[in-house]
């Protein structure tokens, strides 16, 4: 059986691209603090629930166990002693049940320290999950390569989806790519991608990250059949500071090779209103239409599409 358990292969998500792993196990216990904060809502609420209800069994077994313990409980009636159990965890102590014998103390006792203890560790659980900093970044469903200056270039859009403004914004952005040793063994190579400008002192709106696929460029030549035959993916890291939080903010995503999208560009996403100020329609984030060419410089900057940010 522990052959067994090392034999089955552990999932393990980077963004939506999941990797499997073997002779790890699913669940740690030794490491309690670590599962109990990775779990999503639906399962720390149900895996709660499932605990919450365990104990009460317990304590409401050993009640039960001995008739008589508990006052005005009626004999041998599980469901007395489980709401018993309930009320002593809880502290409440409405008075109409109460321990009569030095064993019901003992186990009322008992019970109350585990709330206790049960109490404290929920409301630290709890805390540690709703004061969790999230980046609430917006995505382009779609990188695409269109002309820029000139060249062929590899972008993605990113917009800020907060009101607040994240500052010291850096981005990163890597590929991997499926390749054949010498040996005629398959291995992936990951390679990080140069951006124009991975660095940005204030990302209120937009950014669009560039990478250009010339010589220098692990993609280049590459169009989107052979993207396809690598099996590339994209990985792009991007973190800041929030400083209504107080903290460093992050996020990832990755895109297979169908996703990119070749002779595309980015729609406008950001237009200038009638007092002059920029607009970020985060709706038209990855809004495509046809690149015919070099239509100038798209939003490298975070600020809007017409002009650079200042240093």
């Amino acid at each position: 059986m522990e052959r067994d358990r090392h034999d089955r292969a552990a999932r393990v998500r980077v963004g939506s691209y999941e990797l499997r792993k073997k002779g790890v196990s699913r669940l740690d216990m030794r490491d309690p603090y670590h599962l109990a904060v990775a779990l999503t809502w639906p399962q720390f609420l149900a895996t709660l629930l499932a605990i919450y209800v365990l104990v009460n069994v317990v304590f409401a077994t050993l009640f039960w166990l001995s008739p008589g313990s508990v006052a005005n409980a009626r004999p041998h009636n599980f469901a007395d002693a489980f709401f018993f159990s309930i009320e002593t965890l809880a502290m409440v102590g409405y008075g109409e049940m109460y321990p009569t014998t030095l064993y019901g103390h003992v186990i009322a006792s008992t019970e109350i320290v585990c709330g206790l203890g049960f109490t404290a560790i929920l409301t630290g659980l709890t805390f540690v999950r709703f004061s969790r900093p999230r980046a609430k970044l917006v995505f382009a469903s779609n990188p695409v390569v269109a002309m820029h200056n000139g060249k062929p270039t590899l972008m993605l859009r990113v917009g800020n989806g907060r009101l607040a403004v994240l500052l010291d914004a850096v981005a990163r952005l890597n590929v991997l790519l499926s390749a054949t040793s010498s040996e005629g063994k398959p291995f992936a190579r990951a390679q990080e991608l140069r951006l124009e400008r991975a660095h940005l002192p204030a990302f209120p709106l937009t950014w669009t990250l560039m990478h250009v696929l010339d010589e220098q460029s692990p993609l280049h030549g590459y169009d989107s059949a052979r993207m396809i035959g690598a099996r590339a993916r994209l990985f792009v890291t991007l973190e800041a500071r929030d400083p209504t939080l107080a903290a460093v903010v992050h996020d990832i995503r990755n895109y297979a090779a169908e996703d990119i999208r070749f002779g595309m560009r980015y729609g406008e996403a950001v237009t200038m209103a009638e007092d002059g100020a920029p607009v970020a329609d985060l709706t038209r984030i990855g809004a495509l239409e046809p690149d015919f060419g070099n239509h100038g410089n798209h939003l490298e900057s975070g600020w809007t599409e017409q002009e650079e940010a200042p240093e």
